[in-house]
Parts: C-alpha cells; sequence; structure tokens
C-alpha cells in the first residue's frame, strides 16, 4: 500500500491529520475501522489524514471520545479556526451554540446564520481572490458556517430576531441564481415559528440606531452578551454596562425597520429581479 508521507509542520491541518493517523495506528485501527466508529468514510478519514479535507469540529469530537485523547483534536480544530475567523470570534460561537435567543443586524451581507452554502462560498472565495483568504481558509469559514447554523437546530430552537439593512437584499453576491437562491431562503426562514425578519430600510437615514454589524445573545441564565465587528476585529461584551446601551439601541431599530410582513414583501420584490 502506498502511504503518503506527513509533514506535520507543514500547516495546522497537517499536524492534525498526522496526529489523527498516528493514534489510529496506535490503536491498531484502519481507515474503515476508525471511519465505522465514528461513522466517517475511509474516504473521508483518509482525507483528513493527509491534509485534503478540512476537518470539521464533529469529526474532532468522535475522534476524541474513539481514540482517548480527551480534548486534543477539538483544541487543534479550534487552533485552525483562529487562523481564518477574527479576533473574538471564536469565543462568541460558544456562546452563541448555547443562546436561547439571538439578536442579530448586518449591513451589506446577509447574516451569515441565514445565509444559503452558495452565498456563502461566493464570499469565501472572493476573499481568496483578493488575498485576504487562503484557499484552505475559505474552506474552514464555509464549512465552520454550516457547523453554526446545524447546532441551531435543537430540542427547544432559540428565538431568532434578524434585522437586515436594505443594502443586504440590494447587493447582488455570486451570479443570479446565487442571490435568487439567498432570497428564497430568506422568505422560508421568515415562515418559521421561531424566528422574526425584519429589513431596515435605506428611508430610514440617519434613524438607523447601529452603525455597525452587531449581535445580542440572550444565555440560558437570561444574561445578554453582545458582539460588534469592525473591518478588523470581533469584541464579545459581557458588562450590562456596555450591554445595555446596545439592547435599547436593538430595540429602537426593531420599532422603526419594515414589520415582518412589509419585509417580506420587500424582498419578494427584489426576488423579481433575479430569474
Amino acid at each position: 500500500m502506498n502511504i503518503k508521507e506527513l509533514d506535520p509542520g507543514a500547516s495546522p491541518q497537517a499536524a492534525f491529520g498526522a496526529r489523527l493517523r498516528r493514534l489510529r495506528e496506535e490503536c491498531g485501527w484502519s481507515q474503515d475501522e476508525l471511519g465505522a466508529r465514528i461513522e466517517y468514510s475511509s474516504t473521508h478519514i483518509s482525507s483528513v489524514e493527509t491534509g485534503r479535507k478540512v476537518p470539521t469540529l464533529r469529526l474532532a469530537r468522535r475522534a476524541d471520545a474513539a481514540l482517548g485523547s480527551g480534548d486534543t483534536f477539538e483544541r487543534e480544530w479550534r487552533e485552525m479556526r483562529q487562523g481564518s475567523l477574527l479576533e473574538g470570534f471564536p469565543e462568541y460561537v460558544e456562546h452563541e451554540g448555547r443562546a436561547v435567543e439571538l439578536r442579530l443586524f448586518d449591513i451589506g451581507i446577509v447574516p451569515g446564520l441565514v445565509q444559503t452554502p452558495e452565498y456563502a462560498r461566493c464570499l469565501a472565495d472572493s476573499g481568496v481572490r483578493r488575498g485576504g483568504l487562503t484557499p484552505d481558509q475559505a474552506d474552514e469559514l464555509v464549512a465552520f458556517l454550516a457547523e453554526r447554523q446545524a447546532a441551531l437546530v435543537r430540542p427547544r430552537l432559540p428565538m431568532l430576531l434578524v434585522v437586515m439593512d436594505e443594502s443586504c437584499i440590494r447587493r447582488q453576491v455570486g451570479g443570479p441564481g446565487v442571490m435568487s437562491a439567498q432570497l428564497d431562503r430568506l422568505l422560508e426562514v421568515a415562515e418559521l415559528p421561531n424566528t422574526v425578519l425584519q429589513v431596515a430600510p435605506f428611508e430610514m437615514g440617519e434613524r438607523r440606531s447601529l452603525a455597525l454589524p452587531t449581535n445580542l445573545l440572550t444565555m440560558p441564565d437570561m444574561t445578554v452578551v453582545a458582539y460588534a465587528e469592525s473591518q478588523m476585529r470581533g469584541y464579545l461584551e459581557r458588562d450590562s454596562a456596555a450591554v445595555f446601551p446596545l439592547l435599547t439601541s436593538y430595540h429602537q431599530l426593531q420599532a422603526e425597520a419594515l414589520s415582518q410582513a412589509a419585509s417580506v414583501a420587500m424582498i419578494k420584490e427584489a426576488r423579481k429581479g433575479y430569474p
């Protein structure tokens, strides 16, 4: 059998794959046997071990459990994510996965939690073309977003409140097919029982109370944390003295934004511009 030699120092992804292979072999398992234990195909295991495929959080956790490695693979996975995520964002995601209510506001880009895979891929690929991301980092971002979206599907669904600046539905990302599917997705989201979706129209002008993308999370103990981003970094805020003014601004934004019915009508009108 031709076994590809690995260089663990080549990249964090290569180090992950080399460790996975080493621990698997120490257990005396083939790729088929490990795959059966963690519910992945042997082809998938091979691709991760050789660095051709980016590991997911699900795979990392299952590998830790099967191989008795504590949280080694999960920690390596999180360290890999640091290279492609804004500072502060990984900490936010830890809270996002446990929140009972999420309030989202975005400008120019449809919020990640309601993006289609194709829309997310177009954004990531654009980062690669600009030189801001490597292809591997782009793959990681798209896979990570899918995991965040999947984490919201729980026995007790969290409440999702979304306010989008009108630019989110007017700015075309990808071709007409990508954008039409994304607008269709927003219409589907608006019909969910645990979701309220609103558009903040351009005509709000200076009455729009938030100037930056902002997320507010209500945790199971009813505390509220806030996350905001600039171009270079993100910041998670827990101090109520800083969070409550943002919460007030979000409430003001909701009051000034279009109702969900009017927002749906605007999205449907925008949808007519695409085949």
